[in-house]
């Protein structure tokens, strides 16, 4: 993963979002629903919905919101029902694509998927055709903006906290931890001081595939498609520029 910084492609997903913020909320809504239908809607016993708070949170998405999609989830009055599906694929040029989806449709989401793929130069293939090239891991980006503290002093901080690896970028300290052992870190860190920019369980690819001119435009088009699907709850890929 090393020389590969997820920190652009977050900073140019949260621009484009910022266009999008009601659509961003209503995902994060649908997010926090079932993690909190799943495991109860207290944050303090349930770390996948402490999780989905806190990046709901980093989205400055308003508290009222966040209680009702947790209120919404443990109301009697509740019938909807979403179902996680993970799409697996191939963008041009063979760059490998996982789309996490959360849908109360099954037929919609798949055609919806199949069309972004199939429109620019992708194709969907087998569930496990491309997984295998990613790991899951925890990510952590701490904005060097918001710190004084040199790369030395923050790789030593990230090693007493448990973390795994550190990337450095004239922009960010990338901070990438075992996930099980993401919260332990995570908190290890702020009890040091540090806040995130961005604090998440992602896929990360093992290997990247470079793709430029109408091939790297193809690959943005067919990006873009679905993360503006309403099902689509993350992109993960290994296309670099």
């Amino acid at each position: 993963m090393a020389g590969h910084s997820k920190w652009k492609n977050i900073q140019n997903r949260k621009n484009a979002q910022d266009a999008k913020r009601g659509k961003v909320f209503q995902k994060l809504a649908k997010e926090i629903y079932v993690a909190a239908k799943m495991g109860g809607p207290d944050p303090s016993t349930n770390p996948s919905l402490r999780l989905v708070v806190e990046k709901a949170k980093a989205e400055n998405m308003p508290n009222d919101n966040i209680g009702r999609a947790i209120d919404k989830a443990t109301g009697n009055k509740d019938t909807e029902h979403y179902e996680e599906i993970v799409y697996e694929g191939y963008g041009p040029n063979g760059t490998a694509v996982m789309v996490m989806c959360l849908t109360d449709n099954k037929n919609r989401t798949a055609t919806n998927v199949r069309v972004a793929f199939n429109k620019n130069g992708g194709n969907l293939g087998e569930t496990g055709c491309v997984a295998y090239m990613f790991d899951r891991k925890g990510y952590l980006a701490i904005d060097r903006q918001d710190v004084t503290v040199d790369e030395d002093d923050m790789l030593l901080s990230v090693i007493e906290a448990g973390g795994e690896e550190m990337e450095t970028s004239d922009e960010a300290f990338e901070i990438y931890t075992d996930p099980e052992s993401f919260i332990e870190v995570k908190e290890n860190l702020e009890n040091q001081g540090f806040t995130f920019a961005t604090a998440e369980i992602t896929m990360v690819p093992q290997t990247y595939t470079h793709l430029e001119g109408e091939q790297a435009e193809k690959m943005q088009k067919m990006l873009e498609m679905l993360e503006d699907d309403d099902d689509v709850q993350e992109v993960y890929h290994n296309f670099s520029e």
